[in-house]
């Protein structure tokens, strides 16, 4: 297998479906992954809503695909997007697709992708429909990226606040508890204890748009720490892997 460093992406941008103060932190997070070696976008730049972009795309090296809406109603953005995937995949070109874009549209693109073997991520709004996300092999909100940006301590929060003022301590969090129980049990196989990084790629296969930062904490590593009442972590003795079990 390849070193991620190694990967080469597509990078197509669904321009009527995202907005472009996002480019930079999307750009830096698609970066630890591989090289985005194809960067496109799709919009009728004719219109007032795209000028936007106009200033990020040579700062960025993206290239602009016009397409004019033909119909009122139509969506001829997203047919170019997809015709263009097609052909990049055929072309052999790439390892690796990423679809920014919240529009469930793009759902048969990301199975077909997957199909032919290659990693797909979207990158959308929470808004987005469930099966494109779980269409993805990777999903990443693009409010978590706003979080990073705006954040000022890196920090780990072991709690959340709620409307009312008062905090609830993570490990309350059920429907979380519940996913991190079902990988725990898919990474450790037979032994008592599993891999932090078996871990993690047990919560990517069930949910895609699983991401810690969603809970208030960079890393995965983090957000363990922050249940010291169900989970432990240690580090083995010889070599470095961190080895993580439910009390």
């Amino acid at each position: 297998m390849r070193k991620i460093d190694d990967i080469t992406i597509a990078l197509l941008i669904d321009g009527d479906n995202a907005q472009p103060r996002r480019l930079g932190a999307i750009l830096e997070e698609l970066s630890k992954q591989g090289t985005i070696t194809v960067r496109r976008i799709y919009g009728d730049w004719t219109t007032p809503q795209m000028s936007g972009w106009k200033d990020l795309l040579n700062a960025n090296a993206i290239q602009p695909v016009q397409q004019f809406s033909y119909s009122k109603g139509k969506n001829s953005t997203d047919s170019a997007l997809i015709i263009d995937a097609m052909d990049i995949l055929h072309g052999d070109l790439v390892d690796a697709f990423c679809i920014v874009s919240s529009d469930s549209d793009f759902t048969r693109l990301a199975t077909r992708l997957r199909e032919s073997g290659l990693f797909v991520m979207g990158v959308g709004e929470k808004k987005t429909p469930e099966a494109f996300v779980k269409a993805c092999e990777r999903f990443i909100y693009v409010e978590n990226l706003d979080a990073d940006d705006s954040a000022t301590s890196s920090t780990p929060r072991t709690s959340r606040t709620r409307k009312g003022g008062t905090k609830t301590k993570l490990s309350s969090n059920t429907a979380l508890m519940r996913k991190l129980r079902k990988a725990f049990n898919i990474a450790r196989g037979e032994d008592p204890e599993a891999s932090l990084s078996l871990l993690g790629q047990a919560l990517r296969r069930l949910d895609p748009g699983f991401d810690p930062r969603s809970f208030g904490h960079d890393s995965l590593s983090s957000l363990v720490e922050a249940l010291p009442d169900r989970m432990v972590m240690r580090r083995e003795e010889r070599g470095n892997t961190v080895l993580v079990k439910f009390k």
